[in-house]
């Protein structure tokens, strides 16, 4: 049966997802630590093995064996270690601006520098000489191990000593665990939950940690609430001091590439290849697909039916709008698919300094364009090619020469209604039309005096201001004279 100790030490394990052996070995890095503490100094190289099943402990000192130095040499290196130690003592006097890195006690221990001469640090090293007075047979290279007497407790502080310890090597160790886990799902989508948001940096669960989502990863339009659980890019996974961290994306290209690889499973098994990609995050993404395969559409792979796979794809990026347009080996015609839904009237390439002219029809101008530049901007970082749109000049002089034509009341000319001369008419017929006309005057002028009869017979007690209907027949007649005569008078 397992001893209270050993049961411990494997609950440990089990509740932070740690290997027996890195534990035992942080609890015997911090026995030694606690001996050094309470028994040890600092010329000693400490190590102790802990035996968990009858918690016995076994202590010693580990020096690699060197060759002999001269007590000239000894002495010299004292002496620069002294100047050294005086050097360190005026820096701390010196403000914390100016103080270089502090180096590490164990190099403080070294006695001389390489490049004055040997060195010897008494606590990882002993002289051969020495060392063949402990034990017969030592050489150069070897390790000597002198053991230790063990105590038999330690001290208080000795025990806090070694619980800090424990407690810093567990949390490194698990920090490693978790490093090492999310290293390997770097580039890939995962889904989280939005803890909480700290200034301008989103907080976002991923299972065993939590990762952020800096401000130049964030989508603008985008709002996070606590609880809302979201798909995310992991962009970096690095360790730190404080542990790992993981940077998550939803502004990444990579992050609507790897959406279309888990819903469309012809770009899954590389059937359907995604050439290119342009994205202004939260507004618009083009996406140029390519297949080798002539029986599958690769556009409507995409789409899928009735738009269901883009469909989840927009939902999941927040409604943003995704234009799959076709990739071709052919620069202009990948150009004119790039600039869809515009239609484009031609293209003109300059290779040297991959620069396109996109000429469009002036109802097309603004297809082409987009709001603020946006469809052409994308356009231009999908292809590579710096790309300037600008109306068809001959189709405008042409459109202008229409508008003006129509303002003076004239039907432009077309080659399937070419003009027509206009017909002359016979006076004869222009006089029966206007005699016509008179009539219709006069029957006009019949229904008005019915009219006025009728309003005199309901305003008996009022005064009528109107004029007599035989002043307004007598007007009437006169006018239809005159047009008569004027009439004769330019047949004449």
């Amino acid at each position: 049966m397992a001893s209270e100790i050993e049961q411990a030490i494997r609950f440990v394990c089990e509740e932070k997802g740690l290997s027996y052996e890195s534990v035992l070995e942080t609890i015997e890095t911090a026995m030694a630590a606690a001996y050094r503490k309470d028994y040890g100094n600092r010329q000693q190289n400490i190590h102790v093995k802990f035996d968990p099943s009858d918690g016995n402990i076994v202590a010693c000192d580990m020096k690699t064996i060197v060759e002999d130095i001269s007590a000239e040499e000894l002495e010299a290196m004292a002496d620069r270690q002294a100047e050294r130690a005086a050097e360190r003592a005026a820096l701390e006097a010196a403000p914390e601006d100016a103080r270089p890195r502090r180096r590490d006690e164990d190099e403080d221990d070294i006695i001389g520098d390489e490049e004055d001469g040997p060195t010897f640090n008494p606590k990882t090293e002993i002289m051969v000489s020495d060392a063949q007075v402990l034990k017969m047979g030592s050489k150069v290279g070897d390790e000597l191990k002198i053991d230790l007497p063990i105590p038999g407790e330690f001290g208080r502080m000795a025990a806090m000593t070694a619980k800090q310890v424990i407690t810093q090597k567990l949390r490194e160790a698990e920090r490693e665990i978790i490093y090492n886990e999310y290293k390997e799902h770097e580039g890939e989508v995962l889904i989280g939950t939005v803890q909480r948001r700290e200034g301008r940096v989103v907080l976002v669960d991923i299972g065993k940690t939590a990762g952020v989502i800096l401000p130049q990863d964030q989508v603008r339009t985008e709002r996070y609430e606590s609880g809302q659980r979201i798909k995310v890019y992991v962009r970096e996974v690095s360790l730190g001091s404080r542990g790992p961290q993981i940077c998550l994306s939803r502004s990444s290209t990579e992050l609507v590439k790897a959406l279309f690889d888990l819903e469309i499973p012809e770009i899954a098994d590389e059937i359907v290849v995604i050439k290119a990609m342009a994205r202004e995050p939260g507004a618009r993404t083009k996406v140029a697909v390519h297949t080798d395969d002539e029986s599958i559409d690769p556009i409507g792979a995409c789409i899928g039916q009735r738009g269901v796979r883009i469909q989840t794809i927009i939902t999941e990026m927040g409604g943003e709008k995704i234009d799959i347009v076709e990739w071709s080996e052919d620069s202009k015609q990948f150009i004119e698919n790039a600039l869809s839904p515009a239609k484009i009237s031609r293209v003109e390439l300059n290779e040297e300094d991959m620069e396109a002219a996109i000429i469009v029809e002036n109802d097309q101008l603004s297809l082409a364009i987009g709001r603020g530049g946006q469809n052409v901007r994308l356009a231009s970082e999908l292809t590579g090619w710096k790309i300037s749109v600008r109306e068809d000049e001959d189709g405008e002089k042409a459109s202008e020469e229409e508008v003006e034509e129509v303002e003076e009341g004239e039907e432009p000319a077309s080659a399937d209604h070419p003009e027509e001369p206009e017909a002359t008419k016979d006076p004869v017929e222009e006089t029966l039309e206007e005699a016509q006309e008179d009539a219709e005057i006069h029957d006009e002028v019949e229904d008005i005096e019915e009219k006025l009869e009728v309003v005199e017979e309901s305003e008996d007690t009022q005064e009528d201001p109107t004029p007599s209907v035989e002043e307004i027949k007598e007007d009437e007649e006169d006018e239809v004279e005159e047009e008569q005569e004027e009439v004769l008078e330019d047949n004449k």
